[in-house]
């Protein structure tokens, strides 16, 4: 079963400095929170904060080429959790036929908020999160079957300063070496 979530923010893990992108369920209070790269958060920020740039992001021309292609977005998934890593599917409707794109979340997300998809989430992968969340937090985990093996690298639990939100001014304000490798 699939959960419609939205995006709801951006924040920034304080243990690393990195990015996490929230999702929310809909109709509902869980939250699935998705640690990303700094590049994929800029191009969450700039959609959420609806900033128009001169030239076309990665995302914007993918949207692009699938629309000019006959196609649209159609969905995107979260669909499975493996060894601390999430995988998504960006669902697309082209030409009377679905065709399926395995993708890392956090560009899913970026081209499904350009397109105006819903963004799923498979209710196993959430269950997984929030029972990973409250064993890391020191509680006892709810019964969903699913161990805790995050491991050091592995999703922490969530917990979020509401004045810690990421957006145009944290990007303004981070230093060269939070970019890690990637060189600006």
């Amino acid at each position: 079963m699939l959960v419609e979530m939205q995006v709801t923010g951006l924040t920034i893990d304080p243990a690393n400095n990195a990015p996490i992108v929230i999702l929310r369920e809909k109709a509902g209070v869980r939250v699935l929170p998705i640690w990303i790269g700094v590049i994929e958060a800029s191009a969450i920020a700039f959609e959420l904060e609806q900033v128009k740039l001169n030239r076309p992001m990665t995302h914007d021309l993918l949207k692009t080429c699938i629309e000019l292609l006959g196609g649209r977005v159609d969905r995107i998934a979260i669909v499975d959790l493996k060894e601390n890593t999430y995988f998504a599917t960006v669902y697309l409707e082209c030409q009377g036929r679905q065709v399926e794109l395995d993708a890392r979340p956090s560009d899913a997300i970026a081209l499904g908020m350009r397109a105006r998809a819903p963004i799923l989430c498979a209710e196993r992968v959430l269950a997984a999160a929030q029972a990973r969340q409250v064993s890391a937090a020191g509680a006892a985990p709810p019964e969903t079957g699913v161990e805790d093996d995050r491991g050091d690298a592995g999703p922490r639990p969530l917990v979020l300063d509401p004045d810690q939100k990421f957006g145009l001014d944290l990007l303004e304000r981070l230093e060269p070496n939070a970019f890690g490798k990637y060189k600006m």
